[in-house]
C-alpha cells in the first residue's frame, strides 16, 4: 500500500462499486420493472491473503451500515460525550496495554513492532459485539442503553483504528533499520499520519460517508413516496448502500470501513428506515449468513499449525499472553471511568462492558492491511529484514488473539446462562420429587397472637408451608406472604371476621372453618402466662389420608 493516495481500480473494487450501485439504482425502481413493465429477475490457485483481505472489508462494511441503522435518530450527536470517552482515553489505553503486554512476551521485539501488533487487536469487532447485545438473553440483562453505546463504539472504533496502526507503520518505514531503502526519516513519517492517515482516509471517509448516506437517504424517501420501490428492494436497499460504498470508497483509497457506519448513521437520520425494518427478518437473516461464512472462512484459512511450530514465542507464553489480553486490555480503563459514562449505571454494568470487546474480524482486516503495507517495504528489490519478522509476529500473535477471543466472548453467555439456570432447574426438581411422594408429612399450622397492642390480629402461620409475616400487623394491613415448595400447590384464601385476618388452606369444610375460629376466640379469653410463650399458641395438625398426623381421626 502505497502511502501517497492514488486511484485503486482493482477488479474487486469496481465489481463491488457496479453491484451496490446497480442494486441501489434497480431498487429505487423495482416497483415498476416487475408490476408494471413485467421484466423478469435474471437467472443465473488465487491469493489467499488478498481474498482474506476483500471479503473481510465486505463483511465489515455490511455490519457497520447495519450498525448505524439500529442507532435511534441523531444518536451519534446526542451521545457524542460518552463515545468519545471510548473512543478517546479507553482506545487509546487499550492500544498502549496491548502493545506493552506483546512487548513483554515475544521475545527479541522491538516496542514499534509491538505498536503495530497492538494495534490490531485496539478495536472491538462489531460481528461478536452485535451477537453479545441481540437476542433473548440481551434483551432480559442488558438495558437498552447499554446495548446501543457498545454497538456504537464497536462501528466507530473498528474506523478510528487506522491512525494507530499507520503510526507505527510508517515509522517503521522510515526509521527502522536506520530507514533502509527510504528517504526522510521520522519527519516524513508524521507528514504522512496527519495528512495522509488523518486528513484522507479519517477526514475524507466521514465527508464521503455522511454526503451517500443523505443521498441514498433522500432518494429512498422520493421512490417510497411514489410506490416506485417494492417491498424486497426496500429491505435489501442498506446492503446495496454497504456495497456501493466498499466499493467507490475503496477506489478512493479511503477508509470506507469508517465511511459505512457513517452513512448507515445519516441513513436513518430521521429514524424513518429503521422504524420501517424492525420487525422485519430479511436484514438478521443475511446477517447471519455473512458472519456464518466468514468465520467457516477463517476457521479454513487460519494457520493453526504456526500457533505450536514457529521462531516468534513458545505456545506457553502464546496462550498466557492471550489470557493477559483478554484480561487487562479494555477491562481495567473501562472500571476507572464507568462512573462518568452514563449509559454505565453501576459495577456489574462497567464490568460486562470492559470484558465484552471482542477481537475478531476487525483484528484480522487490520493484520491483512498491515501485511499489503509491510510487504511494498524493500531494499534493493528484496524484502526488509525487520518487516519479514514483523509479518511472521503480527500472522502468529494477531491470529491467536482472535480465536482466544471467539473462543471466550463466544461461550460466556452460554456457560452464563447455565451457571444461572442449573441451580434453579436442579432445586425445581429436588422440590417437585419431594412434593409428588405421599408418604412425606404435610406442614402443621400454629395459630399465632401478635404481640401488638391490637389483639384482633390474627393469622395462621403453617410451618414447612407458606410464611406469613404477621407481627406487628395493624387491622386492615396487607399480609405478606412468602411461598415454599411444599404448599405451592396450596391455595390459600383469606376469611375476613371483624378485624381478624385469618389464613387458612382452601378445601376444608365449613365446619373446620368454624372450628378454627372458636378456637381462636377461646384463644382471645385466655389468661397471658409469663414464662409460656406457647401458650398462646394452638398447634393443629392437618389431616393427612383420614387421619390426623399422629394421631386416629374420631
Amino acid at each position: 500500500m502505497s502511502e501517497v493516495p492514488v486511484l485503486d481500480v482493482s477488479n474487486f473494487n469496481i465489481v463491488i462499486a457496479l453491484l451496490g450501485g446497480f442494486l441501489s439504482v434497480f431498487g429505487l425502481v423495482s416497483y415498476l420493472f416487475k408490476e408494471k413493465f413485467y421484466l423478469s429477475e435474471a437467472r443465473s490457485e488465487l491469493n489467499l491473503d488478498t481474498i482474506t483481505l476483500y471479503f473481510t472489508r465486505l463483511v465489515l462494511g455490511v455490519q457497520l451500515v447495519l450498525a448505524g441503522i439500529q442507532l435511534p435518530s441523531r444518536y451519534l450527536r446526542i451521545e457524542w460525550r460518552s463515545l468519545s470517552l471510548l473512543l478517546g482515553p479507553v482506545m487509546c489505553s487499550m492500544w498502549i496495554a496491548t502493545s506493552l503486554l506483546v512487548w513483554a512476551m515475544v521475545p527479541d521485539l522491538s516496542f514499534l513492532h509491538a505498536l503495530a501488533v497492538g494495534s490490531c487487536v485496539t478495536p472491538t469487532d462489531p460481528v461478536l459485539s452485535n451477537s453479545i447485545v441481540k437476542g433473548k438473553f440481551a434483551d432480559k440483562n442488558i438495558p437498552k442503553e447499554l446495548q446501543k453505546i457498545i454497538v456504537a463504539e464497536s462501528g466507530a472504533n473498528d474506523g478510528l483504528g487506522y491512525p494507530f496502526l499507520f503510526l507505527a507503520l510508517y515509522l517503521i518505514k522510515y526509521t527502522g533499520m536506520g530507514g533502509a531503502g527510504t528517504t526522510g526519516g521520522a519527519a516524513k513519517a508524521m507528514g504522512y499520519w496527519f495528512g495522509i492517515t488523518w486528513g484522507y482516509t479519517i477526514i475524507m471517509s466521514v465527508i464521503y460517508g455522511a454526503i451517500v448516506g443523505w443521498i441514498f437517504k433522500e432518494a429512498l424517501h422520493w421512490a417510497e413516496e411514489r410506490k416506485y420501490v417494492d417491498r424486497e428492494s426496500f429491505l435489501v436497499f442498506a446492503f446495496s448502500l454497504a456495497m456501493f460504498i466498499v466499493g467507490t470508497d475503496g477506489m478512493l483509497g479511503s477508509d470506507d470501513v469508517l465511511a459505512c457506519f457513517v452513512a448507515g448513521n445519516v441513513f436513518t437520520w430521521d429514524d424513518w428506515f429503521r422504524l420501517e425494518t424492525m420487525d422485519d427478518s430479511f436484514q438478521p437473516t443475511i446477517d447471519m449468513l455473512l458472519n456464518v461464512s466468514i468465520f467457516i472462512w477463517y476457521g479454513a484459512i487460519c494457520p493453526w499449525y504456526r500457533f505450536a511450530h514457529n521462531d516468534v514465542i513458545p505456545i506457553y507464553r502464546l496462550i498466557f499472553l492471550g489470557i493477559l489480553v483478554l484480561l487487562l486490555r479494555r477491562l481495567p480503563f473501562v472500571m476507572l471511568l464507568h462512573k462518568k459514562i452514563h449509559q454505565i449505571e453501576h459495577w456489574r454494568q462497567a464490568l460486562f462492558v470492559g470484558f465484552f470487546g471482542p477481537i475478531g474480524v476487525s483484528a484480522i482486516f487490520y493484520l491483512y492491511v498491515s501485511l499489503e503495507f509491510l510487504r511494498d517495504i524493500e531494499v534493493d528489490g528484496q524484502p526488509r529484514e525487520d518487516t519479514e519478522r514483523l509479518q511472521d509476529v503480527m500472522t502468529v500473535v494477531v491470529w491467536f488473539m482472535a480465536i482466544c477471543s471467539v473462543i471466550v466472548h463466544g461461550i460466556s453467555i452460554p456457560v452464563g446462562k447455565l451457571g444461572f439456570y442449573l441451580p434453579r432447574t436442579i432445586s425445581r426438581i429436588v422440590s417437585t420429587d419431594r412434593n409428588s411422594d405421599p408418604e412425606a408429612p404435610a406442614p402443621f399450622y400454629v395459630k399465632h397472637q401478635s404481640r401488638s397492642r391490637d389483639r384482633n390480629s390474627r393469622s395462621i402461620l403453617p410451618i414447612g408451608g407458606s410464611i406469613i409475616r404477621s407481627s406487628g400487623q395493624r387491622p386492615g394491613e396487607k399480609i405478606d406472604t412468602v411461598r415454599s415448595p411444599t404448599v405451592d400447590s396450596l391455595p390459600v384464601s383469606k376469611v375476613t371476621g371483624g378485624d381478624d385476618a385469618t389464613l387458612v388452606p382452601d378445601g376444608r369444610d365449613d365446619a373446620d372453618r368454624r372450628r378454627s375460629r372458636t378456637e381462636l376466640k377461646q384463644d382471645e379469653q385466655e389468661p397471658r402466662t409469663e414464662g409460656t410463650p406457647m401458650s398462646r399458641r394452638i398447634i393443629q395438625f392437618p389431616e393427612v389420608n383420614g387421619r390426623v398426623h399422629g394421631q386416629e381421626k374420631d
